[in-house]
């Protein structure tokens, strides 16, 4: 095929469609590609020995990885990574070997997307389709998927949880309960702003353990427990704060509203609920980030981002109102996220 310019609606249009980029790049994170290269294994042979590869295939993959710039070839039979190749790394900050990995739980997860026609015409998650029961279920039947996801839920240390708590007053607060609090970052954030504040975080057993860790490192086990349980069951604590982050996302509406009426049970009175995450779906309905991952969120687990309307309705199901929403800029990620206070509706004008 003759090559195409970039500004070519054909070519623009077949590199949209194309699986083979999307999934040689899982493929170089899997085989640990970069970090091999890295390491001293520069040529393709050296690169098929060590990671137990085809040696024609590898390099036939290495041409494509070259050719799309996550690779380059200085001189023949050496390689390097590009600076997009060298995100790939194990090292690198912003930890996207891992959730390139197809043996990790994120990757893998994206092998629904093959069944992205059944989601569209059904509006049910794919994943169960693909491995047989759904995502959530088949991290309680594997350890080694559980392991995966506990693992990547450790990267939530790398979201910047100053701005949502810079931007709420805990001066009348006693007690948050971060509900699938993750490894304890945003809890850990409000803990060291407003000393005279505990904390519980609920999660799943595993993610507990590491959460535990995580605030013992941190100083914090003296003011901030963490409970493993289940966010659809009654709640074990009162708190006059509690805690949503990335949570509400991963669920559809119907599953999203008892999470929020569980919570608004165990308010104290005069409490809060505040929730981190997007509210500006609408907003950004041009934005691939934002398009992207609420695709996920169908194929993955049925949930979706929201708009603004939105969160007002799936509140008032809860019997919750929006009081206020404050768009921060996050510099770890790539876009704003939103805290968005929820209080008990006839306490909103």
């Amino acid at each position: 095929m003759a090559e195409s310019r970039d500004d070519d609606p054909l070519w623009g249009l077949i590199r949209l469609g194309s699986l083979h980029t999307p999934m040689a790049v899982r493929v170089a994170a899997t085989l640990r590609l970069v970090d091999h290269i890295k390491d001293g294994a520069t040529g393709p042979r050296e690169l098929a020995e060590r990671t137990g590869t085809n040696p024609d295939a590898l390099a036939r993959l290495i041409r494509h990885l070259v050719a799309v710039g996550v690779l380059a070839e200085p001189e023949p039979g050496r390689l390097a990574p590009t600076a997009m190749g060298e995100v790939l790394a194990d090292d690198h900050p912003a930890a996207q070997r891992a959730w390139h990995d197809l043996g990790e739980i994120v990757a893998r997860a994206d092998v629904g997307f093959t069944r992205l026609l059944d989601a569209v015409r059904t509006g049910r998650p794919t994943y169960a389709d693909v491995y047989g029961r759904p995502f959530y279920d088949d991290l309680a039947a594997e350890p080694r998927l559980r392991e995966s996801f506990e693992s990547l839920m450790a990267c939530d240390q790398h979201v910047a949880y100053d701005a949502p708590t810079a931007a709420y007053d805990w001066s009348g607060v006693r007690h948050v309960c971060d509900v699938g609090g993750g490894t304890g970052g945003f809890v850990a954030a409000v803990a060291r702003a407003a000393p005279h504040v505990t904390a519980t975080i609920l999660e799943l057993p595993g993610t507990a353990r590491v959460a535990r860790e995580h605030l013992a490192a941190e100083g914090l086990a003296d003011r901030c427990d963490v409970v493993e349980g289940d966010f659809f069951a009654p709640l074990p604590c009162k708190a006059d704060v509690m805690l949503l982050s990335f949570v509400l996302l991963n669920w559809p509406d119907e599953d999203a509203a008892r999470i929020l009426a569980r919570c608004a049970d165990s308010l104290e009175p005069g409490g809060r609920i505040l929730v981190y995450e997007r509210d500006d779906l609408a907003e950004n309905a041009g934005n691939e980030r934002f398009t992207e991952l609420d695709l996920r969120m169908l194929v993955f687990l049925g949930g979706r981002l929201r708009t603004r309307d939105e969160w007002a309705g799936l509140a008032a199901r809860a019997g919750l109102a929006v009081e206020s929403v404050r768009r921060l800029p996050n510099p770890t990620i790539p876009f704003d996220l939103s805290l968005i206070v929820l209080a008990p509706a006839e306490e909103v004008s």
